[in-house]
Order: structure tokens, then sequence, then C-alpha cells
């Protein structure tokens, strides 16, 4: 598994999907995901650390899971298949137990911009999906 740092949020208002960009952290490979306009919404909108009057989805999965005492560790997207990614949420409960839950990129990146929880790419995943950076920023 290797680290990877959310570097761009591409919102075109005109389309359904978005562009996120994740790169690795010690790296120069990156890679685009897909994802709807109201989850992209929601990452810029915690990264521009502006507060919706109620919370948001994804606000309130991390309420509940702070209720119910546990943290997410980290997200790993560990899986690309037919050009769609899945990912796991890693959460550590009450008890210390390691609880593993099914999702969306998406929407495990929404939550580790609200946790600063780590994310995690699977090698093989990178390798199917990595452009190289070579382009001087």
């Amino acid at each position: 598994m290797l680290e990877v740092e959310l570097t761009k949020i591409i919102i075109d208002e005109k389309r359904q999907d978005q562009i996120i960009v994740l790169k690795e952290k010690d790296g120069e490979r990156q890679f685009p995901i897909l994802i709807g306009f109201l989850e992209a919404s929601s990452i810029k909108m915690k990264l521009a650390d502006l507060e919706p009057p109620r919370p948001l989805t994804h606000d309130l999965l991390v309420d509940v899971t702070a209720a119910l005492n546990a943290d997410l560790e980290h997200v790993v997207i560990d899986k690309m298949q037919k050009n769609t990614f899945y990912a796991k949420l890693i959460f550590r409960d009450n008890k210390g137990d390691k609880v593993v839950v099914d999702a969306r990129p998406s929407d495990g990146i929404a939550l580790a911009v609200r946790t600063g929880a780590e994310i995690f790419v699977d090698e093989d995943v990178l390798k199917k999906a990595a452009l190289v950076n070579t382009v001087e920023e």
C-alpha cells in the first residue's frame, strides 16, 4: 500500500461526473477518479472550510462514528475493475478492534478530509491507473 494525497478537484457544473486527482505522497505517479457532483462539492466545501447550516451526509457519518466511540484510521483504494475503483474504510472501534466497511472512494476521501485520516492505494491499482507527472508545477 502506498499513501496518496488529494491534489486536485475539477468541478464542471455542466457535467454529472467530476474529477479528483490523487498523487502518491512520496512519488510522482497520480491518477484521476471520476466522482459525482455532490461528492466533489462535499469535498471542496470541507477543504474551503465552508460550514453548512446543517450536517451534510459525510459530516453526519463523522458525527455518528464519533458518537459510537470509533475512529476512521484510514481509507484504502484496493481494487479497480472495468474502470471502477473500490475502497474500504478502516475503522477502529471503542474496544480497539478493526472494522472494515466497503465504500466508494469518493465517500472515503470525503470522510478522510473531514477526519485527517490517511488515504492509501494498492500498488496494483496504482499501476493500472497511474499517470506519471511529467509537467513541472
